[in-house]
Order: C-alpha cells, then sequence, then structure tokens
C-alpha cells in the first residue's frame, strides 16, 4: 500500500476544468464525486455531478463462498475487482473525465475482513485449514454467517453494559462473534498475527493505505463505545473483550482492531476526510491519484443519507414549525426505511433514546454528537418471496404475469384491483377484513428482539387459485405495515418523534404496499427520485463531503450536503378513508394479539413439558 498524500482543496477556479473550442467558446468542466455501494451480492458505482444528479451507474456480481450450511464467505480481492470494473463502466456511460473526480465515498454490508498485520495481505477465514487453498482470498465472513452462534451465546451472557446500546443483546451477524469463533478455530500463530475491519473500512483502507475506522462501522457493529459515554476512556472495553476470551485484541491499545483514537489511531464521522487515493488504487479505478476519500458507512446507513434530505412538503412535520427550511432536526422526524430482502429502519435524535429490541443508541455515526437508533424486520422481501412462491397457484400466477409482460407483484396488485371490483368492495384492504397473517417467518428483529418468532394465520381455507394466492399475497404486505407501525410505536413511546417514513429500495414500486404502509401508520410515506440508487447516491454523498474539506481539515456538514443535493421525492399519503383507517386500526388490534399470544402459547407448553425430555 502506498501512503496516501498530502491532501489539498482545489480553490474554486482550480476545481473546474476549462477547455476552448475551436469558436473560442469557453466550456466549464463540471466536479463528480463517485460512490461505491458493496451489497450482499453486487458491488455499485454511481457517478453524481455537482447538482446531485446521477450521471453514471453499473454493477457488477461478486463472488459468494458457502462451505458449510449456515456459512457465508467473500472476498476482498473479487470485491475490489468488481468495485473497480464498476467505475470504469459508470464512467464510460457518459464519457466522464477521470480530472473531473472529486471525491469518493463507500458503504459496505456489515461484514468481518481480515488482513495480515506482518503483509497486510488478506487472511482466509475458511477453515479448517485457514490456508487460502483455493487461491480464492476469502478472507470475509459475511454479515449473515452464523457460525458463532456459541460465542454469541457466551458474548449476551456477561451482561456487560455495551449491550444496551445494541439492544440488550449482541446480534450473532454482528463482527466480535466472528472474531472470537476465529480465535477458537484458527491456529493460534495466524489468529496473533491477524488485524480485522468492518468490510466498509477494509475498502477505504485498499483505497487510501490508511488505517483510519468510521464510527459507523465499530459502534455499529464492533462493541465501540464512544469516549465519553457511560464513562468510556478508549472507545474500546478492555473488561468486555477480556470476559469473552480476546484479551488479545487489547494488547498495544487495541491496535489489531484499530487503536485509540488520538493514540494509535483514528476514527472518523460519515464523509470526513480519510486521505486520498493512493497511487495503486488510483491504476486500478482508471482515475488519478490525490482524490479525496471520505469515511465509509454501513449500507443501510447509506441509505438515510441518500433519502432522509429530499426537499418535500409533509404536513406531518408540524413539529418543525419555525425551523429553517430542510434544518437539520427535521431528520429527527423522518424514519429511514431502507428495504430489500429484510428492512432496516433509522431514526436520529439529538439526545440518546433507548428502545427495547432496537439497537443503539449510537453516537457521531452519521452526524458528529447526533444518536442513530437502528430497527428492522428481519424479512419483508424475502418474505413477499416466499408465500408468493410456496402458494399451490404460483405458476399459474407466473404465466399469467409473463402474457402481460410484467412481474408478479404488478400482476397480484392488479388481481386484488379486480378482485376489489368485482366484489364490490369499497378498497382492497376490505378484501382481507377476516384474514389475519402474521409474518414472522424468520425471527423477529424489532421491537420483539425473539429469533424464536414464527408465523400464523387466522382465516385459512382451502382456496388454491388465483385469488387465494392474491389474498395471501395482501395479507403479507398487511403484515409488513402493521409491524412498520409497531417498531414506530415503540420508538415514539420510547421518544423519538418520527411523523414520515422515507423509503428506498425496490419495495418503493409497489403502490399498495407503499398506500397501506402510509395508511396503517398513519404518515407520509416519500418514494425517492433515484428508487434503485438511493444507498449508492448516500455514498456520493459521502465523496462530496471529503472533496469539501479545507486546509484547516474543516468540512462542508453532511446535512448541508443531503439538502443541497437530494432530489424532490413524491409523497404517498395515508387514506382518508374512515372505513379503512378503522379497519385497519382493528386489524392492528389482531395484530398484536397474535404476536403476543404465539410467545404465550408457547411458554404455556414449555411450562407443562418442563422436567419431562431428558
Amino acid at each position: 500500500m502506498s501512503k496516501s498524500m498530502p491532501f489539498r482543496q482545489p480553490s474554486r477556479q482550480q476545481s473546474r476544468q476549462m477547455s476552448v473550442d475551436p469558436h473560442n467558446e469557453i466550456h466549464v468542466q463540471q466536479d463528480h464525486y463517485i460512490g461505491i455501494d458493496v451489497g450482499t451480492g453486487s458491488a455499485r458505482a454511481c457517478i453524481m455531478n455537482n447538482k446531485g444528479d446521477i450521471v453514471g451507474l453499473a454493477s457488477e456480481n461478486i463472488g459468494l463462498w458457502q462451505p458449510e450450511t449456515g456459512y457465508y464467505e467473500q472476498s476482498t480481492t473479487n470485491i475490489w475487482r468488481c468495485i473497480c470494473s464498476s467505475i470504469h463502466r459508470a464512467m464510460d456511460q457518459h464519457n466522464v473525465d477521470p480530472s473531473s473526480i472529486r471525491g469518493i465515498g463507500f458503504d459496505a454490508t456489515c461484514s468481518l475482513a481480515v488482513f495480515s498485520e506482518d503483509t497486510d495481505e488478506p487472511v482466509s477465514v475458511t477453515g479448517p485449514r485457514f490456508d487460502n487453498a483455493d487461491g480464492n482470498d476469502r478472507n470475509v465472513i459475511l454479515w449473515l454467517d452464523h457460525r458463532p452462534v456459541e460465542e454469541t451465546k457466551k458474548i449476551n451472557a456477561t451482561n456487560h453494559n455495551l449491550l444496551r446500546y445494541v439492544g440488550g443483546q449482541m446480534s450473532i451477524e454482528m463482527e466480535i462473534p466472528k472474531v472470537l469463533w476465529l480465535k477458537n478455530n484458527m491456529p493460534k500463530e495466524l489468529f496473533d498475527r491477524c488485524k480485522f475491519y468492518d468490510l466498509t473500512d477494509a475498502l477505504t483502507h485498499l483505497a487510501t493505505g490508511n488505517e483510519t475506522r468510521s464510527f459507523c462501522s465499530v459502534v455499529c457493529k464492533q462493541g465501540f463505545v464512544p469516549v465519553g459515554v457511560d464513562g468510556s476512556v478508549k472507545g474500546w472495553q478492555e473488561d468486555f473483550l477480556t470476559d469473552i476470551g480476546l484479551p488479545d485484541l487489547c494488547e498495544d491499545n487495541f491496535k489489531r482492531m484499530g487503536g485509540v483514537n488520538g493514540v494509535n489511531g483514528r476514527y472518523l464521522t460519515a464523509g470526513e476526510l480519510i486521505g486520498t487515493l493512493s497511487e495503486k488504487a488510483a491504476a486500478d479505478m482508471g482515475l488519478p491519484a490525490g482524490i479525496a476519500v471520505g469515511s465509509g458507512v454501513i449500507d443501510a446507513y447509506a441509505g438515510w443519507i441518500g433519502t432522509v434530505g429530499a426537499k418535500v412538503n409533509l404536513s406531518n412535520e408540524t413539529l418543525n414549525a419555525g425551523v429553517a427550511k430542510n434544518d437539520v432536526s427535521q431528520a429527527f422526524t423522518r424514519l429511514a426505511a431502507v428495504a430489500g430482502t429484510s428492512t432496516c429502519h433509522l431514526a436520529m435524535s439529538e439526545k440518546p433514546v433507548f428502545v427495547n429490541g432496537v439497537w443503539g443508541p449510537y453516537r457521531d455515526v452519521l452526524i458528529p454528537d447526533y444518536w442513530l437508533a437502528e430497527g428492522g424486520q428481519s424479512a419483508t422481501g424475502e418474505l413477499l418471496k416466499h408465500v408468493i412462491e410456496t402458494h399451490p397457484a404460483f405458476q399459474e400466477a407466473m404465466s399469467v404475469a409473463e402474457t402481460f409482460n410484467a412481474n408478479i407483484y404488478d400482476y397480484l396488485n392488479e388481481h386484488l384491483r379486480e378482485m376489489q371490483e368485482k366484489s364490490n368492495a369499497p378498497t382492497i384492504s376490505y378484501l382481507g377484513r377476516h384474514f389475519f397473517f402474521y409474518g414472522d417467518l424468520f425471527g423477529n428483529r424489532s421491537p420483539v428482539a425473539d429469533p424464536d418468532m414464527k408465523g400464523s394465520v387466522i382465516g385459512l381455507s382451502s382456496d388454491k387459485s388465483l385469488d387465494g394466492l392474491a389474498l395471501y399475497y395482501y395479507g403479507t404486505m398487511e403484515f409488513i405495515a402493521l409491524q412498520t407501525h409497531q417498531i414506530i410505536e415503540a420508538m415514539n413511546a420510547s421518544g423519538h418523534v418520527i411523523s414520515s417514513i422515507f423509503m428506498s429500495g425496490s419495495q418503493c414500486q409497489n403502490s399498495v404496499l407503499m398506500e397501506l404502509m402510509a395508511t396503517a401508520c398513519d404518515m407520509p410515506v416519500l418514494i425517492p427520485r433515484y428508487v434503485h440508487a438511493a444507498v449508492v447516491h448516500g455514498a456520493a454523498m459521502l465523496g462530496a463531503k471529503a472533496a469539501s474539506t479545507d486546509k484547516d481539515g474543516k468540512s462542508e456538514p453532511l446535512w448541508n450536503i443531503m439538502d443541497r443535493m437530494s432530489k424532490p421525492g413524491k409523497a404517498v399519503r395515508p387514506n382518508k378513508d374512515e372505513g379503512e383507517k378503522r379497519l385497519l386500526k382493528a386489524k392492528y388490534k389482531v395484530f398484536l394479539r397474535q404476536c403476543e399470544q404465539q410467545r404465550e402459547f408457547r411458554r404455556e407448553v414449555d411450562e407443562a413439558l418442563e422436567g419431562w425430555k431428558r
């Protein structure tokens, strides 16, 4: 890795190149910024101009290995190659001049990346030999890898105070359980040479050569408590790491995890300048060296950046009366719902707000001195897919959808409208008035935080037709909307002031679901301009923040950049039909009873069987 070059912010005149054509007309070249989003299955690059418009977008599928059931591995070597390929293609789409790139921002999944302290080369996480026998540099344990079951139990048995900042229990998807698993399974001499990064920090390391870590990564997923919070002195908690069996990581002031801020390490908030693009990374990307690189964030948090700054007149934001338009305090009322396979809910607050079953509050992860809370639904897109594909009428529905050149979701939405018209129903929701679907098939993350939760249905019939499938599909959408209401209700009861939902992801295109969400939660839902690119758009804004750094190290506030570069969105407002409001209110009461009674039934049976199984 080459050392990062000292960064000097170009003057306004220097930041735009000028050229003269044969007719003596002067052309001013626009500045551009690159956003990199590394998801579970692909790496994506977007090119954004200084007005916030996306002018280039490309993606590349990344490798995923599954050596055993529940084990998921990736490679930073492969991911980096996919990033660079995506940048080349995105730049080529509109012939963007590489010299116009001013800043680069990264986001990625909260996965664990492992490198050698000695050589800075990838270290294999594939047991039992950990020797990179296949040559694929599989040095990443993916976020959804569930190998450290026993390690997670051991961590949570400590009841350490830092656990209150992750909803009371550390998830198996976080990174410290995975580090502990590696210690328990790797040869000691190999583990002792390892250094550990969140994947986002690994990528900024590859880009700059710097060991800087992002607060977003370490606070949200690695048990780092910011200095001054609950008496934290160094950020890393020595007693906690010692108790769980990782005293090795405390050596040399936690050097292998990133060190101590201002002593032997450096930690930054989202988009703050880490350094500049190294010669090697620049050559890989086809860019000039010296471009500003911003501190990265976890992918869902980039979704917050890419959505909640949108300019929109939401009548529910009455809490901000008297506040200047798009003041940062408006963020407190806006829930970012980043929806894909699962849905992540992010809300900012001025003071720490603790909510049962919601991760956080996390300080400094996006904007200095503000707090973020992270709730979530374990499966939303995946739940819809599962319900549709396991119904007897699925193949018939797919065949009909194909004849209309429509996707399955658009077809089923249209089928529901036809059912509504045929039965003279006042709303689509009326069709499901006596169908009660509870969909925690993949466990519950928020607000119950119970991985043993399952699904239940009241109103089962023998209907195997397309109508039956459409009803199940509707019930699933209603469940997603009602559970969103439950999460928001729990967060507001604890001190949040959420009054609008800012969506991103493919579910935004489902008009029935968005209308249902707005009415069930009784608040407007905002659909972003870039439905499929809100996350990578947020990453590009991190690059813009890094590029704004002056010679004294000061940069433009992230909220100001979001306000300036975010595009107006489309608001979906609650249905004013009083009948539908009463219906969904009644269905919500049943939903809550289904949620609680399932746990009650399990307890009753477990008590009855106590002492029976040996």
